[in-house]
């Protein structure tokens, strides 16, 4: 498998606001219809990858991350730290059955590792 970008996800203080602009500027589609409320952002384009909108914690900052997909999260965890990266949020399994972690690599700059559900 060559590890391909799966999505994108603009993390932002105010995710509503930012939801508002994106979907104005480009004319994506915006819904929050899934377990988690988390707002999808679908371009529309047929091509392309599409992404998300999620709330920054109050301590955090806005930034854009990737999510390359891996066949297993928590192995691909284990060996990012392994290479002198650390995890911020640890595996989980998310209620739709997809399964991720967020990780900073050694410079700090964030990734999110993927699996999608079976």
């Amino acid at each position: 498998m060559g590890r391909p970008v799966m999505q994108w996800q603009l993390l932002s203080k105010d995710p509503d606001r930012a939801a508002d602009f994106y979907g104005r500027m480009f004319g994506w589609t915006i819904d929050r219809a899934n377990a988690l409320a988390y707002r999808q952002v679908r371009t529309g384009a047929g091509r392309g990858i599409d992404g998300g909108i999620w709330p920054s914690p109050p301590e955090g900052h806005a930034f854009v991350q990737l999510f390359v997909e891996v066949d297993d999260v928590a192995a691909a965890a284990q060996r990012w730290t392994e290479l002198g990266g650390r995890l911020i949020v640890p595996p989980t399994e998310l209620p739709d059955g997809d399964a991720l972690c967020i990780a900073q690599d050694p410079e700090g700059i964030p990734m999110g590792l993927y699996r999608a559900k079976a």
